[in-house]
Formats: C-alpha cells, structure tokens, sequence
C-alpha cells in the first residue's frame, strides 16, 4: 500500500500534542528566547512525490499552529481504516522545533479519544521517520495494529497522537518500604545489578522471575520474586497464585497469595517474598540447582 497516497485531504481532524525535547531525548541544545517558530515541511528523502500530492503536504503544514524553542509535537491529521485488517492509520506529523538535527527511536505512541481516554498504544521504531532537520514537520503514517486498539471505530475529531514519555524512562529497581529500611546497601546494589542483567520486557509485558528460594526449619518454603512490570502504568497486585517447581519439573508448591494491594509502578522490577506455608508445599526433598516460581496455566 502506498500510505503517501493516503494524504488527500486538506483538512485535519486532529489535535496536537507536544513536549519539551528534554522529555525524549537527551543531547539537544537548547535555544533561548520565547518566539513562536514556524516549522517547514519536511519530506523523507526516499519519497518520490508527484506534485499534486506534494501540494497538500505543503498546504496542511502551512496551516500548523507555531511551536516554541525546543518542542516536538506530534499533530494529528486524519485516522483511515485499513478493512483486511482493522488496523488503524494515523496520518500525523512529527514537529521540531529545535536548531538542529534530531533523530528519536523507540517510543511508546498513545492514541487517545476527545475525552483524553486512551483507545491505542504502540511502541514505535522513530528512526524509520529518518533524521528530522531543524524546525521542520514531517508527515508520517504510524499504523496502530488492531490487537494495540482497544476500539473498533477510530474517533472523528478531536483526537490525540502523543508521545508516553515514560516508556523512554529507563526499567529500574524499586523498593517497598520494608524493603528499603531493612536491605544493607550492598544487598540493593546487587539487586539492581541483576535486575539491569533480565531480559528486557516487551511493552506492556508483567512477568514473574524467581531469585532466590529457602527451606525453612517450619517445614514452609520462602520464594523471592522480582515482579517485572513493563507497563507505562502502574499495576497493582491483590492476589496471585503460584506454583514453585524444581529441577526435576515436579511441582514442589503451589498455593495463591492475598497479597492485599502491592502497588508496581511503570517500567519498575519490585522483589517480593512469597512463603508457602507447610501445608502448600507436595514435595519433601526438591532440588533447587534450578527451579522456576510461574503463574498456573489456565485450562482452556
């Protein structure tokens, strides 16, 4: 499909949304002064454009609204949907308006209705956009899939195309409290140390990683966890069921744990202690050379 063709019409039926550079970025310069700055149209140099559809690019940057020093925006222009698929296309432009050249890349984009609800996230490859020259706009089609829309009907006005600043926060430890207060800084320091070594999550991926488990004298068995969350969002845990497994794959444990409300803010690995008490544990002598801590599989 040819997404350039798609840009036909003059008018937009989007919002914009913008930041300061420093939210996305690191290593810009920032310009001083408060000037409202025009951006131009910029097109990606592989395009080959026949002049009529040029015109409408030039005709619909023209009509943007200025930014100021050291913004990117995103302005919204129209959503089509693709009928194979259901996946939605989001016909923007990326703005800067900064004095130099910028290239961004990975990011976590939100689309969101009139009311500010979200209806869309997807994370985003930005370097297929190239580099974006200084105080230019870009147009562009992000294609939202249909299984990251949470509608079947994209809005017809006043929507929103906006960057999830947080999903460029870098995955990091947190601690709860007791946790904090009780833990030697070694000990943190180490914990930040393997969580920095995890496999890195997918977007909006939780997932449940085990580092440490001890028998204790009461015949109950303690499982530390990281809870891994990859949401640009906090999570909260209430309950959750367990199933411990040792080297041998036999099922040692299984039980599920009231937790009450245990908060996991976005893009944060939190440990926590899960002890089964002895009547959980199935197995007297396991082997934990190796041994994983999963959530059960549901029976379909």
């Amino acid at each position: 499909m040819n997404f350039l063709s798609m840009f036909k019409k003059t008018s937009k039926t989007g919002k914009d949304s913008t930041i300061g550079s420093e939210e996305l970025m690191d290593g810009t310069t920032a310009a001083a002064g408060d000037e409202d700055i025009e951006t131009a149209l910029s097109l990606h140099p592989s395009w080959q454009l026949p002049q009529e559809q040029e015109y409408v690019f030039r005709f619909l940057a023209n009509e943007l609204e200025t930014l100021k020093p050291n913004q990117i925006s995103l302005s919204g222009i129209d959503i089509d949907v693709e009928p194979a698929t259901g996946d939605f296309l989001v016909k923007a432009f990326f703005r800067s308006s900064l004095d130099q050249a910028i290239s961004v890349g990975e990011v976590e984009l939100m689309l969101m209705d009139e009311a500010g609800k979200t209806i869309g996230s997807q994370q985003f490859d930005m370097n297929e956009l190239g580099e974006i020259a200084p105080r230019s706009a870009r147009p562009w089609v992000f294609v939202f899939t249909k299984d990251n829309l949470f509608v079947e009907e994209p809005p017809a006005e006043n929507w929103t195309l906006a960057f999830n600043v947080q999903s460029m926060v870098p995955h990091k430890l947190e601690l709860e409290e007791s946790w904090e207060k009780g833990l030697p800084a070694e000990q943190k320091v180490a914990l930040e140390e393997v969580v920095s070594n995890l496999p890195k999550l997918k977007p909006r991926e939780v997932n449940i990683a085990g580092f440490q488990v001890l028998k204790q004298d009461d015949g109950s068995i303690a499982a530390s966890v990281f809870i891994r969350n990859g949401h640009s969002k906090q999570i909260n845990i209430e309950k959750l069921p367990l199933e411990l497994i040792d080297a041998s794959g036999e099922m040692v444990a299984s039980g599920s744990f009231d937790i009450g409300s245990l908060p996991v803010n976005a893009n944060t690995t939190k440990p926590w202690t899960f002890i089964y008490p002895k009547d959980m544990v199935t197995k007297e002598d396991p082997d934990f050379s190796r041994w994983t801590i999963r959530i059960p599989q549901q029976d379909a």
